[in-house]
């Protein structure tokens, strides 16, 4: 029964979330409620109990993702209003309408069929849910299915989501450093600019070291327990991030250089990718890492470590160059 009520107030918070979104005009109103609504996410992943999903939702969703919107919003110079609250209308209110309407009830009756929430019945339990909870712990010596399955069951996938987050890095420096383009601190973003806080100064310096200390423990017991590098990766980020914003880029940009960062984004794929050609060498398959050791679980176990470290390592550069490119674009 409290579950229930759980899970219905968190809908209900999820939609009125939503709704009060579509209606607001304040772009930072805006992004605040995006951020409080991948918070109620995490909080109904959770309870789903998919705690490696609810980490990722809060760390990116809430986290990183609100920070860097908020970035966006410090770069433009415009009134915190979206666009159209101030071009005149050039279409009918009522056609978009239609269209959400007729797309939500052809998603509402697909969802008819799915058999319920844990059902044993379903197609993901009846088929390779049951081989990995039956032979990952075997097969990988990790305790966590979830960690076993995306860089060991699934390593190509993952590989490929690795390559997707740093072409996504590249992709943005193209687009906002622009090349030749130097890069001048904006208003605000200066160490030297900024106006002093000591109470500010010293709870971050007391909060950064134990949300580092907890993205290493996130990186290095993804196995036993949730997380990995994904999530590791992001809160690390978001720890210098936060360092970032209360002392300022110049100051932060002395602790890890850009130009660091763009060989840190790369090295996490190479090491990914390595990890996967040494058992080739060694005459097996790619990214079969029961080559690596002594024993089949000794070398998963090893090889799972390895992938990990450097999906933390990618996350974590591409998370920092994306806030280093817009936080110290050039302003006009």
């Amino acid at each position: 029964m409290i579950d229930i009520v759980i899970d219905v107030t968190l809908l209900a918070f999820l939609a009125i979330t939503a709704v009060a979104t579509l209606h607001l005009t304040n772009l930072f109103a805006i992004v605040m409620l995006f951020g409080v609504f991948s918070l109620l996410s995490a909080g109904l992943f959770v309870v789903m109990d998919a705690p490696d999903v609810a980490f990722t939702e809060a760390a990116v969703g809430a986290g990183i993702s609100t920070v860097l919107m908020l970035a966006t919003l410090a770069l433009v110079k415009r009134p915190q209003k979206p666009y159209y609250a101030e071009a005149p209308r050039a279409h009918r209110p009522w056609l978009p309408l239609v269209v959400v309407v007729i797309t939500g009830s052809a998603l509402v009756y697909g969802t008819w069929d799915i058999p319920g929430f844990g059902a044993p019945e379903a197609p993901a339990q009846t088929h390779v849910a049951r081989y990995y909870i039956d032979n990952a712990l075997q097969e990988t010596g990790v305790p966590n299915i979830v960690t076993a399955v995306l860089a060991s069951y699934r390593g190509f996938d993952t590989l490929g989501e690795v390559v997707v987050v740093y072409t996504a890095g590249v992709a943005v420096l193209l687009l906002i450093v622009g090349g030749a383009q130097k890069r001048r601190p904006g208003p605000g973003m200066r160490g030297d600019q900024m106006r002093p806080n000591l109470i500010l100064h010293v709870i971050a310096k007391f909060v950064i070291p134990l949300i580092i200390l907890f993205a290493l423990y996130v990186q290095f017991h993804g196995d036993f327990g949730p997380g990995g590098g994904f999530q590791a990766g992001v809160i690390f980020s978001a720890a210098l991030i936060l360092y970032a914003l209360v002392f300022g880029l110049d100051v932060a940009e002395k602790i890890i250089p850009s130009r660091w960062l763009h060989k840190l984004a790369a090295l996490g794929v190479v090491i990914y990718a390595g990890v996967g050609v040494v058992p080739l060498l060694l005459g097996g398959n790619y990214l079969d890492y029961t080559l690596l050791g002594s024993t089949q679980v000794a070398g998963q176990h090893l090889g799972i470590l390895l992938v990990e470290l450097g999906v933390g390592i990618t996350v974590a550069s591409v998370m920092l160059i994306l806030f280093f490119a817009f936080a110290g674009r050039a302003r006009k």
